[in-house]
Order: structure tokens, then C-alpha cells, then sequence
């Protein structure tokens, strides 16, 4: 799908411009921490306790990729690693409370720094990507089907 003779196709410029966009955005409001560990956070926050391999698949990185974060998170305070009851070779993870206060902070953080760029756009621009949220949900329905 081409939008004209020599510019670059329609799902190459929304991938470019939502993965700018979302960098853009994790650059405010991490408070010394990196993004692998942010996610993991945000992820055990959102789904609770996981076993480290669950996180791991989750987060889309290696086991012992994740083992390091998580260690990284456990030293902070924001975490912590448990034996598993059911299967004690594995490793429960979960977020301490201050944890789920640094996501809740990072994700305002974000949310307001997102908001003070929609307040720079025209009310028609602003309008329009309004009405395309339901559209990029729908795109996030489909993949959470499949």
C-alpha cells in the first residue's frame, strides 16, 4: 500500500511514527531505571505474581536476560523473588508497593507529557487522532486474538 508515487507506505509510516512516538515518551519519567526494567514492572504490576520464565515470555527476552533484570529490581526494593510453593526450582516474581509507585509515577509522567503535546496540536488535528484510538484499539484486539 503506497500513499503516493515515492513516500514510503502507509504501515511503514505509522510503525516509524508510533515507535518514535513511544520512545520519545520513555525517555520521561524513568527515574534511573531502563526500559527493560520499567516493562518488566509495569507487566508484574498488571498481571501479579509470574514465575520468572512467565515474565520472561511476557517481556519477549531470554530467561537469563530477565533474571538479571529482575535482580536489578530486587536490589532496588521494587521487587521481589520468591521460591514457588508448587515447584521449588522456579522463582515467583512480584512488585513491592513501591514498585507499583514507580509505575504508577512513570506512567503519569508519561500520560501528562503526552497530554502537553495534544494541547500543541490544532483542534482538528487533535480531533482526528481522537477518532483513530478506536481504530489502533482495534488493531491491538486483533493481535491479542491471534
Amino acid at each position: 500500500m503506497t500513499t503516493s508515487e515515492g513516500e514510503p507506505d502507509t504501515p511503514a509510516r505509522l510503525y516509524l511514527a508510533i515507535g518514535r512516538l513511544s520512545r520519545s515518551l520513555r525517555r520521561s519519567g524513568s527515574p534511573g531505571l531502563g526500559h527493560g526494567s520499567i516493562s518488566a514492572l509495569s507487566t508484574l504490576v498488571n498481571c501479579g505474581e509470574l514465575r520468572l520464565g512467565d515474565l520472561a515470555g511476557k517481556e519477549g527476552v531470554a530467561a537469563p536476560t530477565m533474571s538479571r533484570i529482575v535482580a536489578s529490581l530486587v536490589e532496588t526494593g521494587l521487587a521481589l523473588r520468591e521460591p514457588d510453593p508448587v515447584d521449588r526450582r522456579a522463582w515467583l516474581v512480584k512488585a513491592t508497593d513501591e514498585g507499583e509507585r514507580v509505575v504508577s509515577g512513570v506512567r503519569s509522567t508519561r500520560v501528562h507529557e503526552l497530554g502537553r503535546r495534544l494541547d500543541r496540536l490544532s483542534a482538528e488535528d487533535r480531533d482526528r487522532l481522537i477518532a483513530a484510538i478506536p481504530v489502533l484499539e482495534a488493531l491491538l484486539a486483533e493481535e491479542q486474538k491471534g
